[in-house]
């Protein structure tokens, strides 16, 4: 696999939010969003990754590990934001990826996908697309007959055929690092908001004659990105359904996953049969053969094999082998 390189853009605010933190630091399933991209990136491979701070930058990089910083004193676009890592890449041959913040519910393997598809059409850019029955709002993916990419016409500019198009551009993209940080240079802040955008570089590489591909996801829901607290829980409900079927290909038995809430990074063995109402934290370890619920909350517990819990709360406790707890038990620290 050729050797790439991800920059993730994490210096916004997000005034949408109405929240007192960076948007980036929201949780869902109980991992910051920005590390739920940081995550992503890491199990497609991706070994460099560069995470653009700004807005609260000091919280944002005390939750972060293993990644190279760079900062955004000011945020005057995406193309600015892509632009602090001039340096950093200045010596990069490969591929870079580049992605969101806000954007947890991209899987490893659909970035893994993304890089051999880039690599193999040889484009110097690829764009992130996904299919949705209802366009509205997004920059339509205009292509040739041939299927490659001729640009991205956003929806204000649209004529009536274009608004018929139905593959929209995600934001997300993979690019040749020269030839990125080489058009960067070009972009100018002619918007309403006078600022640097990412996409502007694209028009620019087709006048230079060189290709553009675009990626459609298997699953456009991946491409959704978090701007307000309705979004958030939207992707915590993708995210739990995508966690419990992980465990139920497992073998754990879990009776209704609409009402089961399982965090990342949490371990739970062979035949143990989850019941409604569980709410199960980061860090919390389950045995084998275990029966847990309804209507418990471990926080991280460490739970032997062959326990029953039923209307318990657990939070950094250890329950021994076959104990039965009374239910409406208390164990805390």
């Amino acid at each position: 696999m050729v050797q790439a390189a991800a920059i993730i853009l994490a210096a916004g605010q997000g005034s949408r939010m109405k929240s007192k933190k960076a948007k980036v630091l929201h949780r869902v399933a109980g991992l910051e969003m920005v590390n739920h991209a940081v995550r992503s990136v890491r199990l497609a491979g991706i070994d460099q990754i560069i995470v653009v701070i700004g807005y609260q930058g000091d919280r944002v990089q005390a939750v972060l590990e293993g990644v190279t910083l760079a900062e955004q004193k000011e945020q005057l676009g995406t193309g600015h934001a892509v632009d602090q890592c001039r340096q950093l890449l200045e010596d990069f041959t490969g591929p870079v990826l580049v992605t969101y913040g806000d954007t947890p519910l991209f899987r490893g393997e659909t970035f893994q996908a993304l890089l051999e598809f880039h690599s193999q059409s040889q484009a110097a850019a690829t764009i992130v697309t996904a299919i949705f029955d209802d366009p509205a709002g997004y920059g339509r993916v205009v292509r040739n007959e041939a299927g490659h990419v001729l640009g991205v016409v956003e929806h204000k500019d649209a004529d009536e055929q274009q608004r018929q198009i139905k593959e929209i551009n995600t934001g997300t993209y993979c690019f040749d690092s020269k030839l990125l940080f080489h058009y960067l240079t070009r972009i100018t802040p002619e918007n309403a908001q006078a600022e640097y955008y990412l996409p502007d570089v694209l028009p620019l590489l087709l006048e230079g004659g060189h290709r553009i591909e675009g990626f459609v996801l298997e699953d456009a829901a991946e491409s959704m990105g978090i701007n307000d607290r309705i979004q958030l829980a939207e992707a915590e409900a993708i995210l739990r359904d995508r966690i419990c079927a992980y465990w139920q290909r497992q073998g754990v038995t879990i009776m209704d996953p609409k009402s089961t809430w399982i965090e990342w990074d949490c371990e739970i063995g062979q035949d143990t049969i989850i019941y409604p109402g569980n709410f199960i934290q980061k860090g919390t370890k389950i045995g084998q053969d275990c029966v847990i619920g309804p209507n418990c909350h471990l926080s991280e517990a460490q739970i032997a094999d062959g326990v029953l819990l039923e209307n318990t709360i657990v939070s950094g406790r250890v329950v021994g082998r076959e104990a039965k707890i009374a239910p409406f038990s208390l164990m805390t620290k």
